[in-house]
């Protein structure tokens, strides 16, 4: 029996080394159109590779995955992120978990990661062939399994060849541009806690916010540019988004300005921050709700005044001007249709013998590990699918 994986990548490597762990005599072969593969292990978390995360605080998958939350709830159960992090140290990677409960490898580099597959890979005999487009499965005719590994696919028309129900798929996980050259010029500045959301959606995510040269970046806006991925990409990018600057409730942020007016009467508006906002974020703010008056002491502001810097801190209004999505680790929602696939296997419905494992299926996360993490879960139910379906007998972790 020979398996072919399309796909050299995190979720290709992965189901290469498992299966031929459970069948040491099945003749598995990685197919990778690049002259490289884990071209994108290399460059994932800034080159550390954050490998998965530790769910902490985590109630419900939905929060993370806003695509395929339910099939991978049903899948956790076979192979979990703990499962991951003993696979890797059984391996001998160790692995460590930051305050964000993110996990990387302790060496914090990514090659730490390719070079634990390409030897797992050479030590148990799988093959591996690179510079080699398929694009027909008649080409891979003279396998008995076949597995799609190719990753994210930005256009619908790559994935018509494998004669499946395809979702139409959109970039996800990017940055926003907002052409505002004040906000830009805030370049580099971090604001520890914000609320980026859309209004009139339910569409919000907290988190980090960096400014940027061409806008918005950080954990908060890449969440939502997950949760948003259709809606923005059915606006054309051309979107209003709003900004709760210390993810505070307007009461909250009442009080704030109030007891500052009382507490710095004299001092100068944009000397005294609240909320423990960057200083040069406040500036900005006051001059934009107040203008000149932005200058003025504390105590010498009205209500009205005091009303304009509250609407400013928890719901501050810009208009996007596009998408500026991440060169190296495109990612996108959309792909081959959970509804084509068994829940249980991921095997095609209507081609028997056709896998699917990884980002071409309809399955997505936000930013911190979790895509990595889907990419693990499904290979492994690929690989433990084909080695149960051959009589094989192996333990599951």
């Amino acid at each position: 029996m020979r398996t072919a994986i399309i796909g050299g990548g995190a979720a290709g490597f992965f189901l290469a080394i498992n299966l031929k762990e459970m069948m040491p005599a099945m003749d598995v072969v990685i197919i990778e159109s690049a002259q490289k593969v884990l071209r994108k292990v290399a460059v994932s978390g800034g080159g550390r590779c954050n490998v998965t995360n530790t769910f902490e605080g985590i109630r419900d998958l939905k929060e993370v995955y806003p695509r395929g939350h339910r099939l991978l709830g049903r899948l956790f159960r076979t192979f979990s992120p703990q499962d991951t992090w003993q696979w890797f140290e059984h391996r001998g990677v160790r692995l460590t978990a930051q305050p964000d409960h993110c996990v990387f490898p302790m060496s914090q580099d990514a090659h730490t990661i390719i070079n634990l597959f390409l030897a797992e890979a050479r030590r148990l005999g799988v093959t591996v062939k690179t510079g080699c487009r398929i694009t027909t499965l008649d080409e891979t005719a003279d396998f008995g399994n076949v597995c799609v590994t190719t990753g994210g696919q930005p256009h619908a028309e790559n994935l018509h060849w494998l004669g499946q129900d395809i979702v139409e798929p959109v970039p996800s996980l990017f940055t926003l541009s907002i052409a505002d050259p004040s906000l830009n010029a805030l370049t580099g500045t971090v604001i520890p806690c914000a609320t980026a959301f859309i209004p009139g959606t339910k569409l919000r995510a907290d988190g980090p916010l960096l400014l940027t040269h061409w806008g918005m970046s950080g954990p908060a806006i890449l969440r939502l540019s997950s949760y948003a991925a259709r809606h923005l990409a059915e606006c054309g990018y051309q979107s209003p988004l709003m900004v709760n600057w210390a993810s505070v409730t307007e009461a909250e942020a009442t009080q704030a300005i109030g007891g500052l007016a009382k507490q710095c009467a004299q001092k100068m508006l944009t000397t005294v921050a609240p909320l423990q906002l960057p200083q040069r974020l406040w500036v900005y703010l006051c001059e934009k709700a107040l203008g000149q008056r932005a200058h003025a002491p504390w105590g010498s502001m009205n209500a009205k005044e005091q009303r304009r810097l509250v609407n400013v801190l928890v719901a501050d209004e810009y208009r996007t001007s596009g998408r500026a999505p991440h060169r190296d680790e495109f990612v996108t929602c959309g792909g081959v249709s959970l509804s084509a696939v068994n829940a249980n296997t991921l095997e095609s419905r209507t081609r028997p013998g056709l896998y699917f494992a990884g980002e071409v299926l309809d399955i997505d996360g936000v930013t911190g590990g979790f895509n990595f993490q889907a990419a693990w879960t499904t290979a492994f139910t690929v690989a433990s699918a084909i080695a149960t379906k051959a009589g094989a007998d192996f333990l599951l972790p």
